[in-house]
């Protein structure tokens, strides 16, 4: 028995297929959720989205967004997610100095300036830790040895 899972963010379908398991970084904690789950509708905070099917296993980082929960799908609407053998490490790692620099210099006059900044310091480093914790690729310079 599986459960249909669509992780989809602002400019593409990240994920689409029939699975055992999805675990979701839900705003009360960490959900697993399995065929014929009863129906939920949740916020979801930055962190990581595991989905299992057989002995396999695909990792997405999800910035935020919500996700339904019905028994026979679940569908995520995230503000941002990427499966992370997608994520390119240079590219975080120099978001995460800009956002770091810009931090360093002191709170912008305008509030909106300093949450786009801190957010994205969060995703950069999200993603980050993700390709280091998670990623199958171990020329990557972040990967565990």
């Amino acid at each position: 028995m599986t459960i249909r899972c669509e992780i989809v963010s602002q400019d593409r379908t990240v994920f689409a297929g029939d699975v055992d398991i999805v675990v979701l970084p839900g705003a009360a904690g960490e959900m697993g959720i399995l065929p014929k789950h009863a129906p939920v509708l949740t916020t979801l905070k930055y962190g990581i989205i595991k989905v299992r099917k057989g002995g396999k296993e695909e990792i997405f980082t999800v910035a935020g967004g919500v996700a339904e929960v019905q028994p026979d799908i679940i569908t995520v609407l995230a503000d941002s997610a990427e499966n992370v053998e997608e994520i390119d490490v240079a590219r975080a790692d120099a978001a995460r100095a800009r956002a770091e620099e810009a931090l360093a210099k002191g709170v912008p006059a305008d509030a909106d300036a300093y949450l786009a900044m801190e957010a994205a310091l969060r995703k950069s480093n999200l993603r980050l830790d993700a390709a280091r914790r998670y990623r199958k690729n171990t020329r990557s310079p972040y990967s565990e040895q």
